[in-house]
């Protein structure tokens, strides 16, 4: 039973370095996200909003059901990362927990505190991650859904 306990461990630390890059990936991606965001933001509230959409469609003719899918690859990895990056965060906390655990019990408190800085910034930094990319997300998906409700409405015979 040992052997198996030590192989689950081992096999779960291999983890901890790719989900660490992982989550600062998804930040990096979320704050340049965000600086997109505010850029279209700021255009948007001087009276030039980017027409993605109308575009696209003048220069494809597709339809409704086309500019929806192209809503959906737009928006796709800032929703994979709004959802995943929790998770990366649970896995970055919950893998240096266990030696924190045994060095608790070692009475070793530096090796504590060593493994707890890493379990609760890797989790911070992805539900920071996960926050603006949520953020721009449920904005960019309204501004573009509006765009596509526009361009129904003036296919729409009066």
């Amino acid at each position: 039973m040992l052997t198996l306990e030590a192989t689950l461990y081992d096999a779960s630390r291999l983890f901890l370095v790719p989900v660490i890059l992982l989550i600062l990936a998804s930040l990096g991606y979320s704050l340049l996200s965000l600086g997109r965001f505010a850029l279209e933001a700021a255009a948007r509230g001087a009276g030039r909003p980017g027409r993605p959409l109308t575009a696209h469609q003048s220069r494809t003719g597709c339809s409704s059901d086309d500019l929806e899918l192209l809503i959906m690859r737009r928006l796709e990895w800032q929703r994979i990362v709004s959802r995943s990056a929790p998770m990366l965060g649970l896995v970055a906390t919950m893998i240096p927990m266990g030696p924190a655990l045994l060095a608790l019990g070692s009475n070793d408190g530096a090796a504590v505190g060593r493994n707890l800085v890493v379990a609760f910034s890797s989790v911070i930094l992805a539900l920071v991650a996960a926050s603006i990319s949520f953020f721009v997300y449920t904005i960019r998906r309204r501004w573009l859904l509006e765009e596509l409700r526009g361009i129904e409405q003036a296919r729409e015979p009066f």
